[in-house]
């Protein structure tokens, strides 16, 4: 009787332990798990800082070697500052690529656009609804949609070839071409000389220098913590990592655009927001993914767990919302606020829906 009941203290001694042994290895587990959320979430800011910060840095600094040297500041306009709220995604999209990152390279390039006029360009039309001139808006509008729609042709296959990249890098060019040639009527048309003062001493000289460096290494460094940490963040959350692309890391690298709103927004200055917003969008869509394809050397293969989603949703949604800002737009020669409600709504849906399924 005796060494029955020791043996049923020891089995239940033993069965004590071993529970109370698993509940201690899942709560030590979740205790490592959250800190690895955390330090992971915390390299992922830390990075989308970088860019953000060293992307200002470096487009100041190459803004002013561009007025420095001599260039009509038309042509600046056109160019350096036309591409300096894109350079984020420009960067993060290009290292994912070298990186083998398909899924955060196209999510970055095709999320920031639905996030520039689905969310960005929406709230500056409910809070700012503006009339527009059609000589500035009308080709570079169109040249956003059809800009969408041939990158959404182009992929249904799942393949950006090379020969393909190079049809949209095409359009990006003669985005080029409008951009000088609106920014030279413009400037005729303010009778300026082309030319900017500045100041071209030995300081100016080595201050946008440190700046160029620096902001150079930030966004390097930046884009290698948001790349990385995004793979991780979405490999800890169990999701893939093009919804951790075309949510987190589009609306991150679409911050410049979203700054500009604001500023434009307090400033009621509405179409300067608008305007920014066209460029930027059709720049990401015409050189970020082109210069992917050619970075992989054999074009830009969407992973094939992704290809539906990227296919047939990220890339309609991307064409649809641009329809939605351009085509009415251009029909009643204005913005209204009820076409920021509807795009609005629609990119909160897409939101929803992406990180559902």
């Amino acid at each position: 009787m005796a060494l029955r009941l020791e043996t049923g203290t020891r089995l239940f001694a033993h069965r004590v332990q071993k529970v109370f042994f698993s509940s201690f290895c899942e709560i030590q587990g979740g205790i490592l798990m959250s800190s690895s959320l955390i330090i992971t979430i915390l390299l992922f800011l830390l990075g989308l800082a970088l860019i953000v910060k060293g992307g200002d840095w470096f487009v100041d600094a190459a803004t002013w070697m561009a007025e420095a040297s001599g260039l009509p500041q038309f042509l600046i306009g056109a160019t350096v500052v036309s591409m300096a709220t894109t350079l984020p995604e420009i960067i993060v999209s290009t290292m994912a690529a070298a990186e083998g990152s398909t899924d955060m390279a196209i999510g970055n390039a095709i999320g920031s656009v639905t996030a520039n006029t689905g969310m960005i360009m929406a709230i500056s039309l409910i809070f700012l609804p503006v009339a527009i001139r059609m000589s500035q808006f009308a080709v570079k509008g169109v040249l956003m949609v059809v800009s969408t729609l041939v990158l959404w042709l182009l992929c249904r296959d799942g393949v950006l070839s090379l020969p393909e990249s190079l049809i949209v890098l095409a359009l990006f060019v003669a985005f080029i071409i409008e951009n000088i040639r609106s920014a030279k009527k413009l400037s005729a048309e303010e009778h300026t000389d082309g030319a900017a003062v500045v100041d071209k001493s030995r300081k100016a000289l080595f201050k946008n220098l440190v700046l160029f460096a620096v902001g150079a290494a930030c966004l390097v460094v930046g884009s290698n913590l948001l790349v990385d940490n995004g793979t991780v963040l979405a490999q800890l959350l169990g999701v893939s990592e093009r919804i951790i692309a075309v949510t987190m890391v589009a609306i991150g690298t679409s911050l410049p655009e979203l700054v500009t709103a604001i500023t434009a927004i307090v400033k009621k200055q509405s179409s300067m927001s608008v305007g920014n917003i066209l460029g930027a969008n059709i720049i990401d869509i015409t050189i970020i993914l082109p210069l992917c394809a050619l970075i992989s050397g054999d074009g830009l293969h969407i992973a094939e767990q992704s290809v539906r989603q990227t296919v047939y949703l990220d890339m309609p949604m991307c064409a649809l919302v641009a329809a939605i800002a351009v085509i009415p737009t251009i029909l009643h020669k204005r913005f209204t606020k009820l076409q920021g409600i509807l795009l609005l709504a629609l990119y909160i849906a897409y939101v929803f829906v992406t990180v559902r399924i």
